[in-house]
């Protein structure tokens, strides 16, 4: 910035009383040099002996009356030149990180080179950043953050760059060091690499996004571990992007609301690009979720929101509810941003389905087919997710549906947990036509409810007349297999007989049906071990009812007809049954999904 009139930048230069005891006091000064809006009164011969650019300047002047001149875009501003002016005068000062880097670039801008003077200020700024700063990591960080404010400077003559390479060869031998001393250490290995990390992650945090990165990608250059660079990418964020989302009202000389969003939106998308590629990283799912939340609420690129969706994606059957619960930031739109989950689901389901495609024999669809066993972690899951969201008035009936439809049918053992969601929803959405809660109801399969969800089901006047119906077809059903004592084999083989496949059939084709036909009877396993827990627990209800009551004239049967109609066991805990509460955070198993506490 340059001012208008000499006068007014400074009345009184600035070197008249701080150098009063140099050997030019009794010599006035005879030249006065302006750096942005401060003058300094000097002497020509200690600078031009010095200064390549002032010596070409003072002759420039020659044959003219001015003894004035201007040092434009002077890197570091008045102080860092009156640093170097002290220099030229022989005064001693000490150069620390927080100036060598200002010293370095002035002396550039000055031309302080060897051929003006041996042991001249470039050459003294160069020694102490290749013998104190790029030893050291902590040194290399302050120096790097200060050249924030050098730009271009300091890369023309190479600050960032040597800085840069030298923290990631510091963390790299910290790094080995780490390694070793936990050799030494019994059971406390996991203590000492924790502490090792904290040092130097929060150091990395003071630095700006774009300098952050490329010490990021050195690093893994270089070999430091990759749980270290995500620590420290989780460090960043966090300090970064602290208070994102608050509303920016309560400050608003403070901050240009636009200005800080575009930087949080920078910030998240390189961190996002940051995050290491290898399937071996285990980025934990909290700070995925974090940064989508993030870049949501900052309108991230939207290839940026699909790369932490597909991260997600890979690892869904480990989240927990709240993960999923991520607020909508749409005005007019539900609660909750289902668009994303359902694309999350989405690519979990590509995933599954290529992960099957690329078995090549049969027995790797056994019973303990892990891709199976993740499907059905995250359709209860999304059971769960249902019935968080359906009481938002505000959710559509197409996205509720949607987000139903996406799971196939084998990705449920029962229907308890849909069944509770649906009846939330009806009972949020009153306004609710006839025709609408037929369809939402047809997704039900009345076969894989438990005894406790048929008799709530029976008596639930939400429901539509037709599913009311049916669940008490298939109850009746369910009891007239249980008066037969081959009934349970009878189905079974029924099940198995229907996926015999034709010898015409090719072997892709057969290969499918088998597949389908061990998904067909991994559920039905599923299914018969829920009834024998239902049956165990009616017999020792009977058993103590007996006992309490006197009633050793009932039978079992007897005690298993008057099932239907009966809903007490859902809400009185005399029926023997302890309630489960579906809270936010429910993880019931497999089997206590059956017996959850029914909303009515």
């Amino acid at each position: 910035m340059v001012c208008e009139q000499t006068p007014q930048r400074s009345p009184s230069p600035k070197f008249c009383n701080s150098f009063a005891n140099r050997i030019f006091s009794d010599v006035a000064g005879d030249i006065t040099i302006f750096v942005g809006c401060d003058s300094f009164l000097l002497h020509k011969f200690p600078l031009v002996s010095q200064s390549g650019k002032i010596r070409k300047m003072v002759a420039d002047l020659k044959g003219t009356n001015l003894s004035k001149l201007e040092l434009q875009n002077f890197p570091g501003g008045p102080e860092t030149f009156e640093l170097a002016a002290k220099f030229c005068y022989g005064m001693n000062f000490e150069i620390t990180t927080e100036n060598v880097a200002h010293l370095r670039c002035a002396a550039e801008y000055l031309e302080m080179t060897e051929d003006y003077q041996e042991e001249n200020l470039i050459a003294r700024a160069e020694t102490y950043l290749n013998e104190i700063v790029t030893r050291s990591l902590e040194k290399s960080v302050e120096v790097l953050s200060s050249c924030e404010n050098l730009l271009p400077c300091a890369e023309e003559v190479g600050i960032p760059e040597r800085c840069i390479d030298a923290i990631a060869r510091n963390a790299c031998k910290e790094q080995l060091v780490s390694g070793l001393s936990c050799l030494d250490c019994d059971g406390g290995s996991l203590d000492i690499k924790d502490r090792c990390l904290e040092w130097w992650v929060e150091d990395l945090s003071v630095l700006r996004i774009d300098f952050y990165k490329r010490v990021v990608v050195a690093m893994g250059q270089t070999g430091v571990r990759s749980d270290s660079i995500i620590a420290s990418l989780m460090h960043y964020a966090q300090v970064s992007l602290k208070g994102i989302g608050k509303p920016q009202i309560w400050h608003p000389a403070r901050t240009n609301p636009r200005a800080v969003e575009n930087g949080q939106r920078s910030i998240v998308e390189t961190l996002a690009s940051l995050l290491p590629t290898e399937k071996s990283s285990s980025v934990p799912l909290s700070f995925l979720f974090g940064m989508l939340r993030v870049g949501i609420m900052v309108d991230a690129t939207l290839a940026c929101r699909l790369e932490l969706e597909r991260r997600i994606a890979c690892r869904l059957e480990m989240v927990l509810l709240d993960d999923l619960l991520i607020p909508s930031v749409q005005p007019g739109d539900s609660l909750f941003d289902i668009d994303t989950i359902h694309r999350i689901l989405v690519q979990f389901l590509q995933r599954i389905e290529e992960e099957e495609n690329e078995d090549c024999g049969y027995e790797s669809e056994g019973i303990a087919s892990s891709s199976h066993d993740s499907l059905l972690k995250v359709g209860r899951i999304v059971d769960a997710y249902l019935a968080e969201i359906a009481p938002d008035p505000y959710l559509s009936l197409q996205k509720f549906i949607s987000m139903i439809e996406i799971l196939p049918d084998y990705a449920r053992v029962i229907d308890d947990g849909l069944y509770r969601a649906i009846d939330i929803y009806l009972k949020a959405h009153p306004m609710l036509t006839e025709h609408d809660a037929k369809k939402l109801c047809k997704f039900i399969d009345c076969q894989k409810l438990s005894q406790e969800a048929c008799n709530h089901a029976a008596q639930n006047d939400r429901l539509p007349v037709q599913m009311v119906v049916r669940v008490l077809y298939f109850e009746q059903l369910r009891l007239k297999n249980a008066l037969s004592t081959s009934s349970g084999d009878g189905f079974l083989s029924t099940r198995i007989s229907s996926g015999v496949t034709s010898a015409a059939m090719s072997p892709r084709d057969t290969y499918a049906s088998l597949r389908r036909e061990n998904r067909e009877l991994k559920l039905e396993i599923s299914r018969m071990r829920v009834r024998l827990t239902e049956l165990e627990k009616e017999q020792v209800c009977m058993k103590q009812g007996m006992m309490d009551k006197s009633t050793q004239g009932k039978t079992f049967l007897n005690s298993i007809s008057r099932g239907i109609g009966r809903i007490g066991i859902f809400g009185s805990p005399a029926g023997g049954g302890r309630q489960h509460k579906c809270g936010r955070k429910s993880k019931a198993s497999e089997r206590t999904t059956g017996r959850r506490e029914l909303t009515r």
